[in-house]
C-alpha cells in the first residue's frame, strides 16, 4: 500500500478552520454587545493557562461560532469543582458566542475500570452528570451546549475515528504516550492495562473527532492536549486546537493537590446536605493569615467570586461586624492581617456555598428521575 505521511487520515477530520466572517452578525449566537477584546478577555478569564494568546484571539476574530470541548469519566458523585467551577467557565465561553460540547466519556471510563468497568452503571452516573449541570444553572438554552456520548457518537461515525486514533499512535513511541497518564489519575509507575495504553490516542483524537477549536479542560489534561498539537505538527496542520487549561480545585485537607472522590472528606459534593456542606468546611485546612494552599481561600477565588461577585461575612459587632468583600484581593489583604479569622471566614463560606447549591439539592429531592439517578450512583463503588 501506497505510503503518504503527510496526509491525515480523513479529510473530513480537517477541523480546527479558522474562516474569516464578514460580520459576526451573521451568527445570531454571536454576543451582539461585547466587543473582541471583551470576549477574548471573558474566554481568556477561564483558563490557568492558554496556548496560545495570538491564536485565541484570532480565532474569536475570524470564526462566528468557536467550538469548545471538555470530556468528563462519568465516575461516581460530581464534586464542586466539576459542577459549580464548569458550569461558571461553561456560561463564560457561551456568552463569548462560543459552543460548548461536553464529552460524556462513558468508553473511556470503561477502559479506565470506572464503576469496575460496567457500562451500564457508567451510563448512569453520566446522566447524573446531565441532572445536575440542568440544575446547578449551565446556561444550555438553544444550540449553546451539547451533551455527546462517546460510545454513541464513536459507533455512529467509526469510519472517521478510529483510523485518526490509529494514525495518531503509529505516529507516537510509547514514551511519549506514557507521559500523558496523567489524564487519566495514573502516574507512569503505576502498572497499567493496555487499554489504559490505548486511552491517551483516543483522547487525543476526540479532539479532531469533536471539531474542537479550544480544548477547555483542566491543566492535569494538558499533557495530551499538546500531544494534539504536536500532531497537527506531524501532518502538517496550519490551525492547532488552543488549550485553554482551567485551575485545579484542591482538597480540602493539608497538601491535597485535587479532590478525590474516594475521599468524601476531601471535597463538597454538589448534593451534599447542608450540614454536611458546614461540617465538611469546618473541618477544613486553613490556617490563620496563611492564603498560600489555603482551599477555603481558593473555593472563595474561585467559587464564591465568580458566582456572586461579592463574599459576606457576618461578625458579632464586637468582632469587627459585617463586612462585604467586593474584590478576592480586598479579603486576601484582611485575611494576611489577621482582620478575617478562620473563625469568621468558614461560616461564611458554607453559607455561600449553601446557596449555590440548594437548587440543586431542590432538584434531585423533588424530580423522581433525578432522585432516582442520585440513590443508584450513591450506591455504586467507586473504583480505580
Amino acid at each position: 500500500m501506497e505510503e503518504n505521511d503527510q496526509t491525515p487520515p480523513s479529510e473530513e477530520m480537517q477541523s480546527l478552520t479558522v474562516t474569516p466572517s464578514a460580520s459576526s452578525l451573521s451568527n445570531p449566537t454571536t454576543p451582539q454587545l461585547l466587543s473582541l477584546e471583551e470576549r477574548f478577555q471573558l474566554v481568556r478569564s477561564v483558563g490557568e493557562e492558554c496556548i496560545q494568546e495570538d491564536e485565541l484571539r484570532n480565532l474569536l476574530d475570524k470564526k462566528p461560532l468557536p467550538i469548545c470541548y471538555d470530556g468528563f469519566e462519568p465516575s461516581g458523585r460530581m464534586h464542586i469543582a466539576q459542577g459549580v467551577m464548569k458550569t461558571i467557565n461553561v456560561n463564560k465561553l457561551t456568552k463569548a458566542g462560543c459552543k460548548m460540547k461536553i464529552w460524556i466519556a462513558d468508553w473511556f471510563a470503561q477502559l479506565n475500570n470506572k464503576m469496575g468497568g460496567d457500562l451500564k452503571k457508567i451510563k448512569t452516573v453520566g446522566e447524573y452528570l446531565i441532572e445536575i449541570w440542568k440544575a446547578v444553572g449551565m446556561d444550555i438554552d438553544g444550540d449553546k451546549v451539547e451533551f455527546l456520548w462517546s460510545s454513541d457518537e464513536i459507533n455512529s461515525r467509526a469510519h472517521e475515528y478510529w483510523p485518526l486514533v490509529m494514525d495518531i499512535a503509529r505516529r507516537n513511541k510509547l514514551p511519549r504516550i506514557m507521559r500523558c497518564v496523567q489524564i487519566m489519575g495514573r502516574s507512569e509507575q503505576d502498572e497499567l492495562t493496555a487499554a489504559q495504553i490505548f486511552y491517551p490516542c483516543m483522547q487525543c483524537a476526540d479532539i479532531f473527532f469533536l471539531k474542537a477549536d479550544i480544548c477547555q479542560l483542566g491543566m492535569d489534561q494538558r499533557k495530551v492536549n499538546v500531544l494534539a498539537r504536536e500532531y497537527c505538527d506531524d501532518i502538517k496542520r496550519k490551525n492547532k486546537p488552543i488549550i485553554l487549561s482551567h485551575h485545579m480545585l484542591p482538597g480540602l485537607q493539608q497538601g491535597q493537590e485535587k479532590m478525590s472522590k474516594s475521599d468524601p472528606s476531601s471535597s463538597i459534593f454538589m448534593e451534599d446536605e447542608e450540614v454536611e456542606v458546614k461540617t465538611k468546611i469546618k473541618k477544613a485546612y486553613c490556617p490563620p493569615q496563611i492564603v498560600e494552599g489555603n482551599p477555603c481561600l481558593e473555593y472563595i477565588k474561585h467559587i464564591v467570586f465568580p458566582w456572586f461577585n461579592k463574599f459576606k461575612v457576618e461578625r458579632n459587632p464586637e468582632n469587627g461586624g459585617e463586612k462585604i468583600y467586593e474584590s478576592f484581593e480586598e479579603l486576601v489583604s484582611d485575611y494576611e492581617s489577621g482582620g478575617l479569622h478562620p473563625g469568621d471566614l468558614k461560616p461564611a463560606l458554607a453559607k455561600a456555598l449553601n446557596m449555590i447549591l440548594q437548587p440543586v439539592r431542590d432538584h434531585f429531592s423533588k424530580d423522581p428521575k433525578a432522585k432516582d439517578l442520585l440513590k443508584r450512583v450513591k450506591g455504586y463503588r467507586v473504583t480505580r
